[in-house]
């Protein structure tokens, strides 16, 4: 396998031990290790979000640029993600209705990449689309910040308005919402004419 697909591959590995990480301390029962995997999971995605800016460094480096990559980095962003953000949805740090929009955002476009990879059209990530997966990162940042003060007790200790704070997560979360369709539609633009030849 190609090092940036390495990379790629990483995230797709890590989705699900973080998700079980996330829900570790529920299952178990345990106050310590709540602690422990709450401060563990901000120090652990930093590392793995950045296998999104190596792989595309190693593909640009080693010339390994292909339709392949095209279509599998924004995978395993979305595969990612969305791990996440089903994590935060059961611990109310994210609303339904945020998590369903985005779920249909994203299966959509998936959905548009299957087709044009049918026509022999490689559609790789857009400005918007990259800019919609910053606000996912950070909104995924703030959420695990959140859990975090909750967790450990942090929160209270510092005196923290949790309710203001949460109010900003969701917030975060909406723009992610208006950010995802905002690129679904620059994507439709230049591409939907791939779905009116595939459904004629």
């Amino acid at each position: 396998m190609k090092t940036s697909n390495k990379f790629t591959l990483a995230r797709i590995v890590a989705a699900p031990i973080i998700f079980a990480l996330y829900f570790l301390p529920e299952w178990f029962g345990s106050e310590p290790l709540s602690k422990i995997v709450s401060v563990a999971l901000i120090v652990i995605l930093p590392f793995v979000e950045l296998t999104d800016y190596f792989d595309g460094h190693f593909a640009r480096k080693h010339n390994e640029v292909s339709d392949f990559g095209k279509m599998f980095d924004p995978f395993a962003d979305v595969f990612l993600h969305l791990s996440m953000f089903t994590c935060f949805v059961f611990s109310g740090y994210m609303h339904p209705v945020f998590y369903v929009l985005i779920l249909y955002r994203e299966f959509s476009q998936n959905f548009l990449r299957m087709v044009a990879a049918k026509t022999g059209t490689a559609i790789a990530a857009r400005k918007g689309g990259k800019l919609k997966t910053v606000f996912y990162v950070a909104s995924c940042f703030v959420a695990l910040a959140q859990n975090c003060l909750a967790r450990t007790g942090l929160a209270a200790a510092w005196g923290v308005n949790m309710g203001a704070f949460n109010l900003a997560g969701q917030a975060m979360f909406a723009v992610c919402v208006v950010l995802s369709y905002a690129s679904f539609f620059d994507y439709l633009k230049n591409f939907g004419h791939v779905l009116k030849d595939a459904a004629d």
